[in-house]
């Protein structure tokens, strides 16, 4: 009996001990990231996470795990749409698989300014591409980054004419539209995983890719890149996304305390792009990237409309969705 007895108090000791713990635990939030922690996907995720684990009073941790530890972009939509993570900063590109209609959003040429990212993501048709990315892919934006223009890099030849990408092998992500703009301004675009690029710039696979300034620096391109072309004809915007079967399992009030941080995070996010990518740009240029502007952009803009904007239209919700876009900015 007295063993029975010494069992039992022991049993209640270490009770005592595990059960606050496990208690008070709250959950903790796995948030991926395509991009290194120093970009500005880093910047969006860890602005929410900040935000989160302050207001939630500790009852949620956010764990990031940045430069595609958790697989590629569309695996991490999947992933949380299927609740094996809890969300994701992701390329709008990385999306529009999984709900085509917001593929509008990668027309070149359509987005021109941050104020123009900012019109599109914001009000009316925030609330519209929210609601088919629900309805669609199963997942919740919570909140906007904005990368700005996906600028091109190379290694072969100076690009600031048209003339000069005839035949340049371009890496560009598995998304239909930005593969038909390439081939349409002249260039060979060459559908690629984002951790497979670097390498195949090293290896001369492939001659140059485009993103952002930021991006481009963090992921050190200056060791493989020679020349930077300010091209405008894609602004880069980088959804923070969440499963909506998580999200739906939330109270009400930590529905309203996501929703309320995502939105911070969003506001946060576009002041850190504005300042943050002439930074990485005059970074690149001091590790020896030779900078370029485009001296006729206005026939690469006009190639986009006439020849690529109508071959997806049917894609993209048609023309009429296109036209109340371009409506909103006033265009």
């Amino acid at each position: 009996m007295k063993r029975f007895v010494i069992l039992g108090l022991m049993f209640f000791f270490v009770a005592t001990l595990i059960l606050p713990v496990t208690v008070f635990a709250g959950k903790t939030l796995k948030i991926g990231l395509g991009d290194p922690i120093d970009s500005d996907q880093g910047a969006l995720a860890l602005r929410f996470k900040e935000i989160v684990e302050k207001t939630s009073g500790g009852n949620y941790k956010v764990d990031i795990f940045p430069g595609g530890q958790l697989g590629d972009e569309q695996k991490m939509v999947k992933d949380s749409r299927r609740g094996s993570i809890d969300g994701a900063v992701v390329a709008i590109n990385n999306i529009t698989p999984f709900a085509k209609t917001v593929g509008v959003l990668t027309l070149p040429y359509l987005i021109q300014s941050f104020s123009d990212a900012v019109n599109v993501t914001t009000g009316e048709l925030g609330d519209k591409w929210r609601n088919i990315l629900i309805n669609k892919a199963g997942v919740r934006v919570l909140g906007w980054g904005y990368s700005n223009f996906r600028v091109l890099t190379n290694s072969k030849r100076p690009v600031s004419t048209l003339a000069d990408l005839k035949g340049l092998k371009i890496r560009v992500p598995k998304n239909a539209i930005m593969i038909n703009t390439w081939k349409a301004l002249g260039a060979e675009p060459i559908p690629m995983a984002w951790p497979e690029t670097f390498t195949a710039m090293q290896q001369k696979v492939v001659d140059g890719q485009d993103n952002p300034h930021a991006v481009n620096y963090t992921m050190k391109f200056y060791e493989v890149q020679d020349y930077t072309s300010e091209v405008h004809y894609l602004f880069s915007l980088q959804p923070l996304i969440f499963g909506e079967k998580f999200f739906k399992s939330l109270s009400a009030e930590d529905q309203a305390m996501f929703t309320r941080a995502g939105i911070e995070a969003q506001q946060y996010n576009l002041l850190f792009s504005l300042t943050g990518s002439e930074t990485a740009k005059q970074n690149m240029i001091k590790k020896g990237v030779k900078y370029l502007e485009i001296e006729d952009e206005e026939k690469w803009s006009k190639i986009a409309m006439d020849k690529v904007w109508p071959e997806f239209y049917d894609t993209v919700g048609g023309k009429a969705s296109v036209d109340k876009v371009l409506k909103a900015l006033g265009r």
